[in-house]
């Protein structure tokens, strides 16, 4: 049986579909997946990946119908669960409408950028920035060019552009093959999700984007960083007033699209209260964002789990020789703070801590883009995006 892409999903290809054109171009799809023909996990992992992408835009591919490759909104989504225990089989039959864009051949992806710049304490102005994925072509943004930053990632060389002007939405071709290269992802024991509606193990979850990976770790968070054609992790300890977090007790994802991911995770704090850390990361970007929560007011720090000495810059700390991988550990926020001993940050008699946490790769030779200050800026001017698909 062939397969059928639809963005993250892969669905078995159906043997027909229905097209209709009122107010735009639909198609109309349905098909079953069966267990044991894959496993029970997979055959639930498709049932949630079929209603969690509803809304969403997503490259198509299919093996026997390449003529309807293209780029589709999934304008609505249904299941039906069928489960027969004693026979050990479980059948899942979905239908998907689909909203045609169009092929790649004449289908342009805009990259909206709404909303201002941070707000933080230190007057920065930050840099608007963005990367489409890998292998796209054609970036436009008038008559103004930013500058090219090219990164090496664990999916390959993935292009950053700096310096957007404002009131720009960014426009780029990309053909339906590549659209999902230089993806941030979600997975959950080894397996990709999509959307939002499914469980993680909060032992066994990963968030990368090819260039910076977060897995958890007893007391924090474990980041590494693609440099040199390997990862090099750091462990990071979350810490509430004064006791790094136990474990982590809860996993849920916010935000799950192929250019910007948000996990939630959620501990216990004793003798009561509990402590929450979002997670964000965006495709193309050397850094993780934190939002660290707890109900009271107090000390909220995360700091390195093997002590380093990091120099207080004000708005980040960072090491001032290269680690043995010849980079430099970073973190910052946009609030102020005081550093900690440890190497981190320290926020007093407050509820909430903001963050960020990377490397300077190349430490001492870090190129233009990924420098101390360059990484600062680009937190600071991260803009939400939202790709939309516009005719040519």
């Amino acid at each position: 049986m062939s397969d059928l892409q639809l963005g993250r999903l892969v669905l078995r290809e159906t043997m027909r579909f229905t097209e209709s054109a009122y107010q735009g171009w639909s198609m109309h799809i349905e098909g079953v997946e069966v267990c044991p023909m894959i496993t029970r996990s997979e055959v639930w992992a498709r049932f949630d990946g079929v209603l969690g992408g509803q809304g969403g835009l997503v490259n198509a591919l299919w093996e026997e119908k390449a003529e309807r490759n293209g780029y589709y909104t999934i304008s609505s989504a249904s299941g039906e669960v069928v489960d027969r225990k004693r026979q050990g089989i479980t059948e899942i039959a979905w239908k998907i409408s689909l909203q045609r864009h169009g092929p790649d051949t004449d289908t342009d992806l805009e990259s909206r950028l709404p909303g201002a710049v941070r707000a933080n304490d230190f007057s920065l102005t930050g840099e608007r920035w963005s990367a489409p994925p890998i292998g796209h072509y054609a970036y436009y943004t008038g008559a103004t060019l930013p500058s090219i930053l090219t990164r090496e990632s664990a999916d390959g060389d993935i292009i950053v552009y700096r310096g957007i002007p404002a009131n720009t939405n960014p426009r780029w071709g990309c053909k339906v093959e590549d659209y999902l290269r230089g993806r941030v992802r979600i997975l959950t024991r080894g397996v990709e999700r999509v959307g939002t509606a499914h469980p993680l193990d909060t032992t066994h979850w990963e968030m990368h984007n090819g260039l910076v990976r977060v897995r958890p770790l007893a007391g924090g968070i474990e980041v590494a960083s693609f440099t040199g054609g390997a990862w090099r992790p750091k462990g990071w300890v979350v810490d509430v007033g004064g006791s790094p977090v136990g474990a982590w007790e809860s996993a849920s994802v916010l935000e799950n699209n192929l250019e910007r991911c948000v996990l939630r995770l959620a501990a216990s704090r004793s003798p009561v209260g509990r402590v929450y850390l979002d997670l964000t990361l965006r495709r193309g970007s050397r850094i993780v964002e934190g939002y660290l929560q707890r109900g009271d007011s107090g000390t909220l720090s995360v700091y390195l789990a093997s002590a380093e000495t990091l120099t207080d810059s004000t708005s980040y700390v960072v090491r001032s020789t290269n680690d043995g991988d010849g980079n430099r550990v970073i973190a910052g926020s946009a609030r102020n703070f005081d550093a900690h001993a440890d190497g981190g940050l320290t926020k007093t008699s407050s509820t909430a801590l903001d963050f960020w946490l990377g490397v300077v790769a190349g430490g001492s030779s870090a190129v233009s883009g990924d420098q101390a200050t360059n990484l600062r800026d680009a937190y600071i001017g991260a803009l939400p995006e939202v790709v939309a698909a516009v005719r040519r």
